[in-house]
């Protein structure tokens, strides 16, 4: 697929013409209007095929019809040529021709728009039997890159609301769906014409399910510098608060434009402008920062340089870079550091810089904090601390923490979400508003997402140290929840999964769930054994099955009775759940009201709400006599009662815990921890055991664990082993998501030339969606110091895993798998093999290995790496060829592995 282009690790070198992809016909010579200012532009003409049907976030399996017949880049452009497909009239589709809309040429950059819709579908009546999702659809449009002159142009491609796409013989999945813009590939362009095909995926959750079901998506070239640059301008920096950073962690984001990989090896300050700058004091101290190592303010007090441990950014990538900065007590109004680099293997020092201006604000203002998110790199907040005329209890000498998380497409910043609760000054709480690392918050406000909320929580006590407050403290483990839309429905997650931390939770205009907002209509079939372990998948997300984790909790709803963005089906459905579960809850529907108005996070209900329930003094956790709780991944979930379930026999079905004063009952539940309020007693029975606890009290506050063994529980269990890589536990638990839970950077580490493009792909759509920091290496690994998760790029033998007897294994003879019925191994060696699959490291940590018998099927193993929510990956799946057009139901084998790494009976293999 490969074999014209040159693969460098920066991007891809291509030439003028692509034969192996040019053999159609394209457009005529008189529609390539080239650029009368640059040296590239896209082709005025394309053509386009289409539409074919697509579910809800399916096409990260494939699921694309004209794979079938070789893949749309194989087809050429006939008038002619019919196709079949489920939604045009007559069932064909057929090839036609658009213009490219409000094309901008422009020095240095050429910019093409494509409005694609299709008139001969009726999209109306296909809605009101299947809803939003009859309006998602699939195409494929054609184009080129006209680049002129003499000269290689090196250049980077936007791709806008685009998920798939060739540029010649390269391929790329990922893109930017969202429009983030954060992460674009590096293209080295050779004079001539080069094919572009573009994917067309309409989903409802980016483009909308109101307006008319049409694609607009937008393509953008713009020249680099060839070297090293900066991604984006200035600094993520925080305020600076009566003459102080809020914090002193920051972060610049650096590309690799150029074709060889560079090592920062020094940041320094350069300059600052202000009025009362002395220019023989040094304003700045910097230290950079490595892995996740939380850099403390002491740590800024001295300089270092970074020879040893020097972050590279291999040739193409775009990576942030962490360090520490102090200001002194003058009054300074912008920064400006020298980044020094050079190749990594030469010695030719170069630098760039980059400036910022600083934003001054009052201790008491919401105010931008920075803090070192889990993953590695800096993320940020909005903090609010407690107003001077906070109108506390005697007794609240520690004030919990208000959560206020924002909906889709909106940053912490804005002053929409950071600015919600100015009606509300007085509160005695501590007002935060997280981003959750991007506007879409990671993923939903779900694992990525959740994390940088606790992170944010954490980050305030070192806040307190480092301002000098003098006020309140903060108690961070007592939280009071609120969120709109997209946030509302992070509100039931926190709800619903962390419940011994909620003092009460109060979700505006949110969803239920990612399958309940747009229903998993319209994929291609599937056997019910695919459809449950897909849906299996998505079991923690799924809050309507989770109601019962909200037991005891106050919870106040408000949705706008007019929303036609998320329906208020959501809200009255849940409500009616919260009932049914003897939930404390009140219900209250905007007449005349739909999704968003100024003032909806302030209503007469949600001020009264805030001020009552950031002043309540009940103890958390709660000790209640009876109560039940659902636990879709253990990983995931905090403790519900004092009891926290570590591990489920299956991890592809629910487990449930019922409490009757210190009698459990449990379905589906392998080991659990039990809090100290519990060893009051001097027995609990489970599952009809009594178990002794008699002495247990004397051996102070730790929790106790209890595990099956046989069939039986007892006291500790295997489950405890640390270091122990054949007992799957903590941060490995939660399906293939579960990499995410990363401690550090990622690291992505490939076999060479012929893997280094799609290591290149993962780290670019790690930090495009998630904001994520990975390091890049390729052969056999150096240093084991690393705390990153791992995501390993594999073509033929995969190197023997950490368990002892782990039940895949993947090389030039094929996959095998060890089903957990019987222990018989079945074996897959067809051709076109593709797997992705978890396995254990040290300490917690996870390896996501994407294998492929060939390059093409490594790159179909790619695209299952955790981006996009909804998807449903398990923790294994091996796909044939037939995958690319069938989707789930080409999935040869996928399924979950227990807590002892064996493969679930859940699990189809």
């Amino acid at each position: 697929m490969f074999a014209s282009a040159l693969l460098l690790a920066c991007g891809v070198l291509l030439p003028a013409s692509n034969a192996a992809r040019h053999e159609h016909a394209m457009m005529p010579l008189e529609h390539r209007q080239g650029n009368q200012h640059s040296s590239f532009a896209f082709s005025t003409a394309w053509q386009v095929l289409g539409p074919f049907q697509i579910g809800t976030r399916e096409a990260t399996w494939g699921a694309d019809p004209l794979e079938y017949l070789g893949g749309f880049g194989n087809l050429q452009y006939s008038t002619e040529s019919h196709f079949r497909s489920s939604l045009p009239v007559n069932g064909i589709a057929k090839w036609s021709t658009t213009e490219a809309k409000q094309s901008l040429d422009t020095l240095g950059s050429a910019k093409a728009s494509l409005p694609i819709g299709y008139s001969n579908v009726d999209w109306d009546f296909l809605k009101v039997v299947y809803g939003w999702a009859a309006v998602q659809y699939q195409a494929w449009a054609r184009g080129e890159i006209i680049v002129t002159g003499n000269d290689t142009q090196h250049v980077v491609l936007y791709t806008d609301a685009i998920l798939e796409f060739w540029v010649g013989d390269a391929h790329y999945f990922g893109g930017d769906f969202y429009t983030y813009r954060k992460a674009p590939p590096v293209l080295h362009l050779k004079p001539g014409t080069h094919k572009i095909d573009v994917r067309l995926v309409r989903d409802v959750r980016a483009f909308g399910g109101i307006l008319e079901p049409t694609i607009d998506v937008v393509l953008e070239l713009r020249n680099t510098s060839g070297s090293l640059e900066l991604a984006k301008p200035g600094l993520l920096i925080s305020d600076v608060v009566d003459g102080k950073l809020a914090s002193p962690v920051t972060s610049v984001t650096l590309r690799n434009s150029g074709e060889v990989d560079v090592e920062i090896i020094d940041i320094q300050p350069s300059h600052v402008r202000s009025p009362v700058f002395l220019p023989e004091r040094n304003e700045f101290q910097v230290v950079l920062s490595s892995d996740s190592e939380t850099l403390t303010a002491s740590q800024a007090n001295s300089t270092i340089t970074n020879n040893t441990f020097g972050q590279v950014i291999v040739a193409g990538q775009t990576r942030p870079v962490a360090f520490n900065v102090s200001l002194s007590s003058y009054n300074v109004s912008s920064v400006n550091y020298t980044i020094t680099y050079k190749p990594v293997n030469g010695s030719k020092r170069s630098t760039i810089t980059v400036s910022q201006a600083l934003n001054n604000l009052s201790l008491y203002e919401p105010h931008k904090i920075t803090y070192l998110h889990p993953g590695g790199m800096v993320s940020y907040a909005m903090l609010r601390a407690p107003a001077k005329n906070a109108s506390c209890k005697p007794t609240q000498t520690s004030l919990p923490v208000l959560l206020q998380l924002h909906g889709a497409g909106l940053e912490a910043d804005n002053g929409v979400v950071a600015h919600a609760l100015d009606a509300v000054p007085e509160l005695c709480a501590w007002v935060l508003f997280p981003t959750g690392v991007t506007p879409w918050s990671g993923d939903d406000w779900h694992n990525w997402g959740f994390t940088d909320v606790e992170a944010a929580i954490r980050s305030i006590p070192s806040w307190i140290k480092h301002v000098g407050w003098k006020g309140p403290a903060v108690d961070i483990d007592r939280w009071v929840v609120s969120g709109h839309s997209n946030g509302g429905q992070g509100t039931w997650y926190a709800l619903t999964h962390r419940p011994d931390r909620l003092i009460a939770a109060a979700p505006v205009s949110g969803y239920a769930s990612i399958q309940k907002y747009v229903p998993y209509e319209l994929w291609q079939p599937m056997d019910p054994r695919r459809s449950a372990i897909i849906s299996g998948s998505l079991n923690s997300y799924r809050h309507e099955m989770l109601m019962d984790n909200a037991q005891g909790i106050p919870v106040v709803q408000q949705h706008g009775e007019k929303d036609d963005n998320v329906p208020t089906y959501h809200s009255r459905f849940l409500s009616q759940l919260l009932f049914q579960g003897g939930t404390n809850s009140s219900y209250h529907e905007l007449p005349g009201q739909g999704h968003w108005f100024d003032t909806i996070m302030t209503t007469d209900q949600m001020k009264e709400f805030y001020r009552k329930q950031t002043a309540s003094n009940e103890t958390l956790p709660r000790k209640l006599e009876e109560f039940n709780f659902v636990v879709a991944d253990p990983g995931d979930m905090g403790s519900k009662g004092g009891i926290r379930v570590l591990n489920l026999e299956d991890p592809g079905q629910y487990g449930r815990v019922k409490v009757r004063g210190h009698v459990i009952t449990t379905a589906n539940i392998w080991s659990l921890e039990l809090e100290t309020h519990f060893l009051q007693s001097s027995s609990i029975t489970i599952d009809g055991l009594e178990i002794s606890l008699a002495g247990l009290a004397s051996e102070g506050s730790a929790p106790i664990t209890l595990s099956k063994a046989d069939g039986s529980w007892d006291i500790g269990g295997r489950n405890a082993a640390e270091g122990n890589a054949k007992y799957r536990r903590g941060r490995q638990l939660g399906l293939m998501t579960a990499v995410l839970r990363t401690q550090g950077p990622f690291i992505i580490r490939h076999q060479g030339s012929h893997t280094a493009h799609v290591a290149l792909q993962v780290a670019r759509n790690l930090h495009q969606y998630f904001s994520a920091d990975s390091e890049i290496s390729s052969g056999t690994p150096s240093d084991d110091s690393r705390t990153g998760n791992v995501i390993s790029v594999v073509i033929g033998d995969v190197p023997p895993s950490l368990h002892p007897d782990f039940p895949i294994k993947a090389g030039t003879t094929g996959v095998s798998i060890r089903d957990s019925i019987g222990g018989g191994t079945r074996s897959f060696d067809e051709p076109h093999l593709a797997a992705a699959f978890i396995r254990p490291l040290d300490g917690e940590r996870l390896e996501l290995v994407l294998w492929g018998s060939d390059e093409a099927a490594l790159s179909q193993a790619a695209r299952l790496v955790p981006m996009l929510t909804g998807v449903g990956q398990p923790d294994f799946v091996v796909l044939g060829k037939q995958a690319l057009w069938q989707g789930v139901e080409g999935a040869l084998s996928l399924g979950f592995f227990d807590h002892e790494w064996r493969v679930s009976r859940s699990s189809l293999v």
